[in-house]
């Protein structure tokens, strides 16, 4: 049996003779042979006995390279013996004891002696331990159990017990503990990336590391081993142990021990403090990955010296002091990640030496000034975000007309002043943008419309005016499917027609009359709080399809959103929601001077997960329509004029978690069951007249309300009621005493209050 590496790294050749062409595929062991589309003709009868003495050679070798397959053989004893004891803990494998082990699946032999060299089972379900039987397997050279559910610590000895191993991906497990002390010195491929291994990072472990290489966790090992010999491409030299919980330093040693490392990815990890020097004199080094660990101090100024380096990831720490101008002199840089730290000072003014440069990311860090100009020259530039910074300047004084390969703009937060740069729009390729929260004014002009595919537009927080000319002209943007323009249009009155298009929107926070919203289907995300809106619920809201049909709002929030949208953005979290499914069917209403009564038809909205009410002047009573609304997960309609009781109904909304009604004329106790057991006294504060647990009113029954008493009238009605009967029996001091008592029990009942918010932040 042929070993798998030998069989993928024979090349296909073709070796003409008389009769035509023989073409050896060594992969299904055969040989076959093919007629040529033309006769061959040969210049003399030496050159056709050279040809026929050249194929008689290579029968030979042919049948010699056969005759392993001929025999019947079986896999190695004592290996059979080990893989069916590891097999034994995991029945997913299926491995039959009567067959050959060599052709059991994820298990590739040697062509000798019949042993097993390699095991690769990714993403088979396995769960539990590693058992200890793998490490009879001695002549194993490479081990993948990637995307398992392996748990625990490494057996003993796992990695020293074998002499010739040069590739183990462990990667997407949940294995605990250390870091072996001693790894083979053939150990070439090495991935123990997304598991919960913890400790410090041992400088004797990276001296033994010289010749590593990473296994891709998107790839699989035959891929790899095909493209190593047929294409004469081999991996790069790498140590990846991003996403555990790695502490402490990294060893300054680490460059000089391992000179021919070429993409150390150390992210996701506890590691603190500085980032060593040394990494600019490894001419080897393609890409450093560092983010999201706690590194302090500043950049290693000596970085510029790595001239191969592609690749700078340092995001989610807590690097201080300026970007360093001989940061630009990388001349192989593709992506500089640097965003989530705290760096100051200006964006380098040669950055524009960065001419291969195609990802720039900045954002949430302490920048100032203006877009330096040299960024024109950088016109392979595909991704820029600067957003939550301090820079500014008029953005119509650059011109981004140079920048055609730009797909993605992140511009949010920032000072930039003036009207949108014309230039902008010659950038065919956008996809996103997002301006948001900036001193932007003007108009929305119709050169927007020369972006094909813009498909993510934040203007929101500027000073835009017309509304009504920039509806139109946006509407007309037919791949459009989130447009946030929340907070401009001041002072403006709204049209009062209806507006065709925005047929694939998904997600709307804009300022917005509702008599639009039935041309909407795909809407399922609205957010209308903190403006200025008048009248009453529009019964449009309850008929958005997205909202109304669980089946629709499957079918339109299957896309991606080109920007992500962050819980926080004001902090650098990799928990970011890039796609639609993510986002909550939602509608905001805060904080606006809405009136009237809830309609009865809100019931509609099946789908719907989060409503928030909250803030305006509707009157009237809480509709038992609500109940209908079974995944409701936030229902805030605190700071009304809402009288009547609360629907006991509501009881039934199993999944709900924030609940407010907070601040309203409510009456009668508060029901109980479901969820009503957790909300707390917070949820209902500020009704008077709502008694019961966990108010800290007593309920009382009478024959009616008064429609607004004073605490003073209502203590006045308690010892009208309650002095006569406690004194006849007890007398009034006891009844005193015990009123406190059963205060303190009601008390004991109480439970901290929830934090109710929104979900995302929008700009």
């Amino acid at each position: 049996m042929f070993h798998e590496t030998m069989r993928r790294c024979l090349l296909l050749k073709f070796y003409p003779f008389d009769m035509g062409f023989i073409f050896i595929n060594l992969s299904s062991s055969a040989a076959a042979i093919m007629p040529p589309p033309k006769p061959l003709l040969f210049a003399s009868s030496s050159t056709n006995y050279h040809y026929q003495i050249n194929f008689v050679g290579f029968l030979v070798i042919l049948m010699l390279l056969l005759l392993p397959t001929l025999a019947d053989a079986d896999c190695n004893h004592d290996d059979k013996h080990s893989l069916l004891s590891f097999a034994a803990y995991f029945p997913n494998l299926n491995w039959s004891a009567t067959v050959d082990c060599c052709s059991w699946d994820g298990i590739s032999c040697d062509d000798k002696g019949y042993r097993v060299v390699g095991l690769s089972i990714p993403g088979r379900g396995l769960h539990g331990a590693i058992p200890s039987s793998l490490l009879n397997l001695t002549s194993l050279s490479f081990l993948n159990l990637s995307y398992n559910f392996l748990s625990g610590p490494l057996p003993n000895r796992l990695l020293s017990s074998f002499n010739n191993l040069h590739t183990i991906d462990l990667s997407y497990n949940t294995l605990s503990g250390y870091l072996p002390d001693i790894l083979p010195s053939t150990l070439q491929l090495l991935n123990f990336s997304s598991n919960l291994f913890s400790g410090t990072i041992q400088k004797d472990i990276l001296q033994s590391l010289q010749s590593l290489i990473v296994l891709n966790p998107h790839t699989h090992i035959h891929t790899h081993i095909r493209e190593w010999c047929v294409f004469g491409v081999g991996p790069e030299p790498t140590l990846n142990i991003s996403n555990n919980s790695f502490a402490g330093s990294v060893p300054p040693s680490i460059c000089t021990t391992s000179p021919g490392l070429v993409i150390p990815d150390f992210s996701l990890n506890d590691l603190t403090g500085s980032i060593p020097h040394g990494f600019g004199a490894s001419s080897n080094l393609q890409v450093l990955s560092l983010g999201f660990n706690n590194f302090t101090g500043q950049i290693p100024t000596d970085i510029n010296g790595a001239r191969s380096l592609q690749h700078l990831s340092l995001p989610g720490n807590s690097l201080t002091n300026e970007i360093d101008e001989n940061i630009t002199s990388l001349p192989n840089l593709r992506s500089l990640v640097l965003f989530g730290n705290m760096l100051s000072g200006s964006i380098p003014h040669s950055i524009g030496k960065l001419s291969l440069l195609e990802k720039l990311e900045l954002h949430i860090n302490r920048l100032h000034g203006t877009l330096p100009l040299s960024l024109m020259n950088c016109t392979k530039l595909k991704l820029l975000n600067l957003r939550v910074n301090s820079l500014g300047g008029r953005l119509s004084d650059f011109d981004f007309s140079s920048l055609n390969q730009l797909t993605m703009l992140d511009l949010g937060e920032n000072q930039f002043s003036g009207v949108l740069p014309k230039s902008l729009f010659s950038c065919k390729s956008l996809t996103a943008i997002r301006l948001a929260t900036n001193k932007l004014e003007g108009d929305i002009l119709p050169d927007i419309l020369e972006l094909p595919s813009l498909s993510f537009l934040s203007l929101s927080n500027n000073t835009f005016k017309n509304i009504s000319q920039a509806l139109n002209i946006l509407s007309s943007l037919e791949k459009l499917t989130t447009l946030i323009l929340s907070k401009n249009f001041f002072n403006e009155t709204l049209p009062a027609a209806g507006i065709s298009g925005f047929q694939d929107l998904r997600s709307w926070d804009l300022v917005v009359a509702c008599c639009w919203l039935k041309s909407l289907p795909n809407l399922f995300y609205l957010d209308l709080s903190n403006n200025s809106l008048s009248g009453g619920f529009s019964f449009e809201l309850t008929r958005l399809p997205a909202l109304a049909s669980q089946h629709v709002l499957d079918h339109v929030s299957s896309s991606y959103l080109e920007l992500p949208v962050f819980v926080a953005p004001q902090k650098a979290s990799y928990l970011q929601f890039n796609q639609l499914a993510n986002l909550p069917p939602a509608l905001y209403l805060a904080s606006n001077n809405l009136s009237g009564e809830i309609p009865v038809e809100i019931g509609n909205m099946k789908s719907i997960h989060i409503l928030d009410l909250s803030q305006n002047y509707f009157s009237g009573t809480i509709p038992s329509s609500i109940s209908d609304l079974t995944n409701l997960e936030m229902l805030d309609i605190s700071r009304n004029l809402l009288s009547g009781e609360i629907p006991s109904s509501l009881a039934s909304l199993n999944f709900l978690s924030s609940f407010s009604v907070a601040y309203n004329n409510l009456q009668c106790p508060v029901p109980t069951g479901g969820q009503f057991y957790t909300f707390p006294y917070q949820s209902y504060q500020g009704n008077p007249w709502l008694c019961g647990p966990p108010t800290l009113n007593f309920c009382i029954k009478q024959s009616h309300h008064p429609p607004s008493p004073s605490r003073h009238e209502k203590d006045l009605n308690m010892e009208v009621i309650f002095g006569p009967i406690l004194g006849f029996c007890f007398g009034f001091g006891f009844g005193i005493i015990l009123t406190c008592q059963t205060f303190c029990i009601v008390s004991k009942r109480r439970i901290f209050p929830r934090v109710i918010h929104r979900y995302f932040v929008w700009t």
